[in-house]
């Protein structure tokens, strides 16, 4: 079982996330914007961050460089989810440090595949 941090300012996007994840056996806990998500991040330390990229205070992309250039965090694999779906954002997201891009919205399979890739030992649902 995994421990992974859902970085969305949408409550429906992140109840639908959250039930993607806890339906694998992982523990899922959240944050409300970017700013919050770099505090969580240190704090808890997850296994994996699923980061929406727009969001108040602190966007995704902002986020995900802090965290990145973080040495007690920098370990951590941060995962876009995002409606931004141009070419030039997904290169962005990967230039701040992200190590997957998943769009909105999202399909179930979809993220299984990605979480798989970045979870060892993680299941099907």
């Amino acid at each position: 079982m995994a421990r992974i941090l859902i970085v969305d300012d949408s409550p429906s996007q992140l109840l639908g996330i959250k039930r993607i994840v806890e339906k694998l056996g992982h523990e899922a806990f959240s944050a409300e914007d970017g700013a919050a998500g770099v505090e969580v991040a240190k704090q808890e330390l997850p296994d994996l961050i699923l980061m929406d990229v727009v969001m108040p205070n602190l966007n995704g992309f902002q986020a995900t460089r802090t965290i990145s250039k973080n040495p007690e965090t920098a370990h951590i694999p941060i995962i876009l989810v995002t409606t931004k779906d141009q070419e030039t954002d997904k290169v962005w997201g990967m230039r701040q440090g992200a190590k997957a891009y998943v769009t909105k919205p999202i399909k179930e399979e979809d993220l299984v595949k990605t979480l798989n890739e970045f979870l060892p030992g993680a299941r099907a649902p």
